[in-house]
């Protein structure tokens, strides 16, 4: 696939994001692998596979809200694509708020995307998940 195509199916995974789980496990690989690093918050880990997919965009509904206040940035060399954003939420449990800039590495391979890798500010996002102390 072209470098355009593969943009194309990112995209077309970020808008699917938004609620359409059919269209957004379509756009990926059965073995997709999304690594998000990080420790005490809820997303961190390795979420393999459709029902890994699918068990992480449900945790991230259950246990925070987010916004992302602009367009992302996509740029394409290959079969990788790098999606450079900000997002705002917020953490349930602790109704503790985080602002963080993003960037996705994203592989796509025959027009579905294989792995993820998010790099994300890991620090605000635990700071927002911390529970006072009792």
């Amino acid at each position: 696939m072209s470098i355009e195509q593969n943009v194309q199916v990112v995209k077309d995974f970020f808008a699917a994001m938004g609620g359409d789980r059919q269209a957004l496990l379509a756009l990926v690989a059965d073995d997709i692998e999304w690594i998000i690093p990080g420790e005490h918050w809820p997303l961190a880990g390795t979420h393999r596979g459709h029902e890994g997919l699918e068990k992480l965009l449900q945790k991230a509904s259950d246990t925070m809200e987010t916004s992302f206040p602009k367009l992302p940035e996509f740029v394409a060399q290959g079969d990788r694509v790098l999606v450079v954003g900000s997002a705002k939420g917020k953490v349930k449990a602790t109704n503790k708020t985080f602002e963080d800039d993003w960037v996705f590495a994203i592989t796509v391979r025959n027009g579905k995307l294989t792995n993820i890798r998010e790099y994300v500010d890991t620090q605000a996002l635990a700071r927002a998940s911390e529970m006072a102390a009792s």
